[in-house]
């Protein structure tokens, strides 16, 4: 039974998340601010955050960033009324797994929430992915360029995964999409955009060649250039 931390400032949503999740099998822990969500990943280790955005004192990007200090394995979706494209950007370059607007659809949010989970689970035995000098263990987690290792979000592994089990493939921005984040983002590529900035960022961290490349109007390819 997986356990999740839901945080939100208005009592009355916290308590209807939680009978819900409840209900649906989850073991369910709540915080109403920021700091004391903090306090209760370092003291619970929850499988999920359900985080809302707007705080008081801390706010749900504070609360992110702080996060993938203690625990960037976490996955992460988060709450908030704000809707334009630019916030949806900011929340997911915080560090936030996947972004949900506010008001939602009780099924869409256990969708999502199935959605991540299903994502952060290991698959046992399976041998690492190689490509070129990037290397990727299933089993461990463990990610590497060369002898440098460096670290991932849950998302941002999802998607090194997927390149690397379809090396030399252009992939086109959608299929990538419905692959890794396991829904239609309403043609807003924006998302993937980013996340693809956030993995060229790490394996090239020492000033190696770029292997994610991309095909303008179509999508990316791992590859050498």
């Amino acid at each position: 039974m997986a356990t999740i931390l839901v945080i939100d400032d208005n009592q009355k949503l916290l308590d209807m998340l939680q009978r819900t999740l409840r209900y649906e099998g989850f073991h369910v822990l709540t915080a109403n601010n920021g700091y004391d969500a903090l306090e209760t990943v370092k003291v619970q280790r929850p499988d999920l955050l359900v985080l809302d955005w707007l705080m008081p004192d801390l706010d749900g990007i504070g609360v992110v960033t702080r996060l993938r200090t203690l625990a960037d394995e976490i996955p992460i979706l988060m709450l908030t009324a704000r809707d334009a494209v630019e916030h949806r950007v900011e929340g997911l370059s915080s560090g936030a797994d996947d972004y949900l607007v506010k008001p939602f659809a009780t099924a869409e949010l256990l969708a999502r929430i199935q959605a991540l989970l299903r994502r952060t689970k290991t698959v046992v035995g399976e041998r690492p992915l190689t490509y070129g000098d990037l290397y990727l263990n299933p089993v461990t987690r463990e990610t590497r360029r060369a002898t440098r290792h460096f670290d991932l979000t849950p998302t941002e592994y999802d998607l090194f995964c997927y390149l690397l089990r379809h090396p030399r493939q252009v992939l086109p921005r959608e299929r990538i999409l419905e692959t890794v984040w396991g829904y239609d983002f309403e043609g807003d590529d924006n998302v993937l955009e980013v996340y693809i900035g956030y993995l060229r960022k790490k394996t090239e961290a020492a000033g190696e060649p770029r292997l994610i490349q991309t095909i303008r109007g179509v999508g990316y390819v791992l590859r050498e250039d």
